[in-house]
């Protein structure tokens, strides 16, 4: 049993200081009881008052001594509780605390209470705060990082991943994928970057498209005629990149969509097309360049992320921030959002307590069972003897005033 010496000492000194409090009070009837014996009248009650206190507190101090050791060292029945029983008083303490703490309701009601996603959007929408959270998490992100090793990674990569990967059939997957792509039109906005881009790149560049050209042209045309013929190419194909691009409804989209519904739906059940993506993928894994091209931009993203996460006035932690912060804010404005966060957050914690919670408990009984029966008793004597020792003090109090109405009862009889 972990202690603290400090600590120890000083609940053993109020436990000391009580326990004289009501040793003292005994003492104290007792000196009564033999000063007043044989008296009648007054002092007859106050006889009687101090014989009742008396028992009293020798009764509540057999009863709160027998809890932690046998009195006056008597191996008496049902006494020492606390060293013989400790194993049923741990396991008691593991139904009590799933009973009355792990039970779906009670969490549920407890985090509602709580209002925790209103207060984490309050402190959260404290920039400070939002500072601190992606400085905690930039320096654990980095240090993962820093602990993960090329070597390690480029393991898992060659064992595990790709062999996985070589073994699961791609085509129907990506043939699906394509298809959902084709049907929601997500591909459009690709599509309309790529002919923005196509058509700058030939109005910027027109010597480099000539040049291309005119070193296909036959050798034995004129060259006046040659530079004739590639500046009208240069000028239609800049048109026709335009046309494509300001007509959604273009001939060469509907032909380019089409061919991609048609590829979609071969690599989902064409066998030619599905076999033919399986060996491109095979060929592709089995080039050596394949792994370290991988691993080379691996170590790329860690080098530029680590770079990031260092630098405490850099872009990326300062837009992390920004954005921590006014999601903060957004918590405590929104409701729906609010509710949403806090029912996610509860049905976590249900699962957790469902899936965990009798490991969590199991820690009490595992934890009690290994402590020593006698070091035990002690252990919580020093933490709740002392208030134990009220028990006796009241015996003392509550026996004389029971002794002396049962001897005024005896008189009026």
């Amino acid at each position: 049993m972990s202690t603290d010496p400090t600590a120890d000492a000083e609940r053993l000194r109020r436990l000391r200081r009580m326990q004289a409090v009501a040793l003292g009070l005994l003492v104290l009837a007792a000196v009564v009881y033999v000063v007043t014996l044989d008296q009648d009248g007054f002092l007859g009650f106050v006889n009687a008052g101090a014989e009742a206190s008396m028992v009293g507190a020798i009764a509540d101090w057999f009863a709160v001594t027998a809890l932690f050791r046998h009195p006056l060292r008597l191996p008496i029945p049902h006494t020492a509780l606390v060293p013989r029983k400790k194993d049923e008083l741990g396991k008691s303490l593991e139904e009590f605390f799933a009973e009355n703490f792990l039970q779906e309701q009670v969490v549920r009601d407890r985090l509602a209470a709580a209002d925790v996603a209103r207060r984490l959007g309050g402190w959260l929408a404290e920039p400070d705060n939002a500072g601190r959270v992606v400085g905690e998490v930039s320096t654990v992100l980095g240090l993962g990082l820093r602990r993960l090793k090329d070597d390690d990674v480029e393991a898992v990569v060659r064992e595990v991943i790709v062999p996985r990967f070589a073994a699961e059939p791609v085509a129907p997957l990506a043939g699906g994928f394509l298809a959902e792509v084709v049907r929601d039109g997500s591909h459009r906005g690709l599509v309309d970057l790529v002919l923005e881009e196509a058509h700058d790149w030939l109005v910027q560049h027109q010597d480099e498209f000539t040049d291309v050209v005119a070193q296909r042209a036959p050798w034995w045309a004129p060259d006046r005629l040659n530079d004739v013929i590639v500046n009208r190419l240069h000028l239609e194909a800049i048109r026709w990149v335009a046309d494509i691009r300001s007509d959604p409804d273009h001939s060469a989209r509907r032909a380019f969509d089409s061919f991609l519904a048609q590829l979609a739906e071969d690599l989902q059940h064409d066998p030619e097309t599905q076999e033919r993506t399986e060996a491109l993928k095979r060929r592709l894994l089995e080039q050596p360049q394949f792994l370290r091209t991988g691993m080379s931009l691996w170590s790329s993203l860690r080098t530029a992320l680590l770079a990031a996460l260092d630098d405490s006035d850099g872009l990326l932690r300062r837009r992390a921030t920004t954005e921590l912060a006014a999601f903060g804010t957004r918590i405590g404005e929104d409701d729906d959002l609010r509710a949403r966060l806090e029912t996610w957050a509860a049905d976590l914690v249900v699962w957790a307590v469902g899936r965990y919670g009798q490991e969590l408990t199991s820690v009490i009984t595992a934890t009690i069972e290994r402590w020593d029966g006698v070091e035990a008793a002690k252990k919580i004597e020093l933490h709740v003897g002392r208030d134990l020792q009220f028990i006796r003090i009241n015996g003392t109090i509550v026996g004389g005033l029971v002794g002396v109405v049962i001897h005024a009862v005896t008189l009026v009889l």
